[in-house]
């Protein structure tokens, strides 16, 4: 019975680790830590409309460091240049090949340099656009249109790129000229209309909902 009471105590332990989420604290100079609202938001709107129990807490990880593999969801976002080492790419890739799922979000004009870095990551590898049909986009929320378009930016549409592994998870996915991380954030910053708000809060359900399912 003892027996029985610590294997189940084992695994609440791993299932309350499973709940939790992070922000990927990389090097280079970029802003990582940009929109500091936002995941507390999406957690909270989750939860509320899932019945999800995901843990309110941020925690911020570095790329190189072991507790990456505690997270089945990691955010990245910011501005500026992104830096991986080798050690921080080896670690990287052998966590999103053991089931991790990493989200980039382009909080205006981080694409070059995200793009460099996952090429590090993953040589062998490339960012695909997602066609509006990807399971991602239907999870929870249905977008027959594919990725919202939340902040207009340059005025291109809002896209999802994609790394998958050989059996077709999504690994990493982009999302460009979208910025779904200022969606998410206080309705104070940016002033957002609440219905434009709704849909980067439901699409961002989508993805943790595939990121923990998946």
């Amino acid at each position: 019975m003892r027996l029985i009471l610590f294997l189940v105590l084992i695994l609440s332990i791993g299932y309350l680790k499973a709940q939790e989420i992070a922000l990927l604290k990389y090097d280079g100079g970029g802003d990582w830590y940009s929109n500091p609202t936002s995941l507390p938001n999406l957690i909270e709107f989750t939860n509320q409309t899932t019945g999800s129990k995901i843990s309110k807490t941020i925690k911020e990880v570095m790329p190189d460091d072991q507790e990456l593999f505690n997270f089945p969801f990691v955010h990245l976002t910011g501005h500026g240049n992104i830096f991986f080492s080798d050690k921080a790419a080896t670690n990287l890739r052998n966590y999103l090949l053991s089931g991790g799922f990493l989200h980039a979000d382009d909080n205006y004009g981080l694409r070059p340099y995200f793009e460099e870095a996952i090429k590090k990551v993953f040589p062998d590898r490339k960012l695909k656009k997602l066609s509006n049909s990807h399971p991602i986009f239907n999870t929870e929320f249905k977008f027959e249109n594919g990725l919202p378009k939340i902040h207009e930016h340059d005025g291109k549409p809002a896209e999802a790129f994609g790394i998958e592994n050989d059996n077709g998870r999504l690994m990493v996915l982009f999302t460009y000229e979208s910025d779904l991380g200022n969606g998410w954030e206080d309705p104070t910053v940016h002033g957002d209309p609440e219905e434009i708000r709704l849909e980067a809060l439901k699409m961002g359900t989508n993805l943790l909902k595939y990121a923990f399912n998946e």
